[in-house]
């Protein structure tokens, strides 16, 4: 039996970002990006490293502000709301988790919804919701660019999802769906997750547990897209898959890195010009 195909995020991402980057030399400013960071959590400090780089490629003005970590709620909701008022700035990103004390949906809220390049705003939800055009969290509407690439038709195909939270698995349902899909949800209460997940044609995996997904669990020539960054004992990097057996069951599947995660970051640069166009729009 043949191996799987690798979907390479990293090359489709490499792809994407030059055409945004064409696309900004094109408007009359650059485009903003605010990033705010509050505390020290490496991986988090990893990913603003990593859109600060995006940014650059991308010929964006990019923007951090790193926050210590006994920053108030208040204190950070008053500098998002400067940020809604600046000009030059089109996106604010605020880079989860935040410290305990702060709660992350009042924080979230504050964000002008025109600049939610995160697509986590609850506007930014309800417009999702009902098929309307608005920002899409950046990892689901990855993996849709990604199926679309690799041209994997997703209408009337058995779609699982593995994980309902609101920034990954949610969503990814409903961009499923409206490519007609027929869509299941399982999370931890699911009963009998390994039979679910063997009815799927197309199998996304977003729990954030090492090797929760086997080969036994994957119907054969599945598409196999997994979406989670974890590190194993030894502290490599990997996914909620287990991808050597897996890939040998699967016709398609992500690898972990340079899957979906690089496909993440070129969505928040797609976010953020279409923002920048709407804002200039309306200037003018």
């Amino acid at each position: 039996m043949m191996s799987a195909t690798i979907l390479d995020g990293k090359a489709l991402a490499q792809k994407c970002k030059l055409e945004v980057k064409a696309e900004a030399e094109t408007l009359e400013r650059k485009p903003g990006l605010a990033v705010i960071i509050v505390g020290d959590n490496q991986a988090s400090r990893v990913y603003v490293n990593s859109k600060k780089k995006d940014c650059e490629e991308c010929g964006f003005l990019s923007q951090e502000y790193a926050m210590p970590e006994e920053t108030t709620q208040e204190e950070l909701i008053t500098l998002i709301e400067k940020l809604n008022k600046t000009e030059e700035i089109d996106g604010i990103l605020v880079q989860l988790p935040l410290p305990s004390a702060i709660d992350e949906e009042a924080v979230l809220m504050t964000i002008d919804p025109s600049k939610d390049v995160d697509g986590f705003h609850p506007m930014s939800m309800g417009s999702l919701l009902v098929g309307k055009d608005g920002f899409l969290p950046c990892t689901p509407a990855g993996i849709m660019e990604i199926l679309e690439e690799y041209q994997i038709d997703i209408a009337g195909k058995e779609c699982v999802v593995v994980g309902r939270s609101n920034i990954v698995g949610k969503p990814m349902a409903l961009l499923l769906l409206q490519k007609h899909g027929t869509v299941t949800i399982c999370h931890s209460r699911t009963k009998d997750l390994k039979e679910v997940c063997k009815r799927a044609d197309i199998l996304v995996a977003a729990v954030g547990r090492v090797g929760l997904i086997t080969a036994d669990m994957v119907k054969p020539s599945a598409v196999v897209i997994d979406v989670a960054m974890n590190r194993n004992e030894e502290g490599k990097l990997c996914g909620d898959v287990m991808y050597d057996e897996v890939k040998e069951v699967a016709s398609a599947i992500t690898p972990v890195p340079g899957g979906v995660g690089p496909m993440t970051r070129a969505v928040l640069m797609q976010n953020t010009i279409q923002a920048a166009k709407m804002h200039l729009k309306d200037k003018n």
